[in-house]
C-alpha cells in the first residue's frame, strides 16, 4: 500500500479537527475551542493545527461552513413536500425549518453569526458562497411574489426576511429576554411572512 502523502495527511488531520471541533461546539459553545485539548484529542501537537488552520478562528469558520450547508439541507428538505404550494408557505416551511434546526442544534447555529472578525480581515470567498447558497433557497419563491424586480431588488427583500426570522429565532430561544413561549415562535413568523409577501413593504 503507498504511504499517505503530505497532502493526504494534512486533509485527514483538516477532516478529523473539523469534526472534533463541531462536536465541541455542539457541547459547550465555540468560546470552548481551546488548541491544546483539540490536539491532545486529535492526537497531534498544537503546532500541527496551525499548520492546517491559520488559527482557531478559521477552524470555526470551516465548522460554520459545514453547519450552513447542513442548515440549507435540512430547510430544502422540511420545503420538499410543500413545493406545490404558494411562495408563501413554502417560506412559511422554510422559517420554520430553520427554527427547528436553531432550537435543535443550539449553540453549532449561535456560532455561525459570534465569528470574531477584525475590520481588516477578508472573509474567505466559500464561506460567503455557503451563505449565498442558503440565501438563494429564500430568493426562490420571493421571485414568485416580486416577479418584477431585479435579482439584487429580491435578495434585499430575502436578506430582510432572513434577518426578521433570525430575530423572531434568537429573541424566541432567549426566553429570558423576549418572554414568548417557544410555541408561539411559528405564529409570530408566519404573521411577518405573511405581512411581508402580501404587500410591498420595502
Amino acid at each position: 500500500m503507498a504511504r499517505a502523502t503530505t497532502t493526504d495527511r494534512r486533509a485527514a488531520l483538516r477532516d478529523t479537527l473539523i469534526e472534533l471541533a463541531t462536536r465541541r461546539i455542539a457541547q459547550d459553545g465555540s468560546a470552548a475551542l481551546k488548541a491544546r485539548a483539540l490536539a491532545a484529542e486529535a492526537g497531534c501537537s498544537v503546532g500541527a493545527i496551525y499548520n492546517v488552520f491559520g488559527d482557531l478562528g478559521d477552524l470555526v469558520l470551516a465548522v460554520n461552513g459545514e453547519t450552513f450547508r447542513r442548515l440549507g439541507a435540512h430547510v430544502v428538505e422540511a420545503v420538499a413536500p410543500a413545493e406545490n404550494a404558494d411562495p408563501t408557505e413554502r417560506l412559511i416551511a422554510m422559517s420554520e425549518a430553520y427554527l427547528g434546526f436553531a432550537a435543535e442544534n443550539p449553540l453549532l447555529w449561535r456560532a455561525l453569526f459570534d465569528v470574531e472578525m477584525s475590520r481588516d480581515t477578508e472573509v474567505p470567498d466559500w464561506y460567503l458562497s455557503a451563505l449565498d447558497q442558503l440565501l438563494s433557497i429564500i430568493d426562490a419563491p420571493l421571485v414568485e411574489v416580486f416577479p418584477d424586480l431585479s435579482p439584487s431588488e429580491v435578495r434585499v427583500r430575502t436578506r430582510a426576511l432572513f434577518s426578521s426570522v433570525h430575530g423572531i429565532t434568537l429573541l424566541g430561544l432567549e426566553r429570558r429576554i423576549s418572554a414568548v413561549e417557544e410555541d408561539r415562535l411559528p405564529d409570530m413568523i408566519r404573521f411577518i411572512i405573511t405581512s411581508t409577501t402580501r404587500r410591498s413593504v420595502i
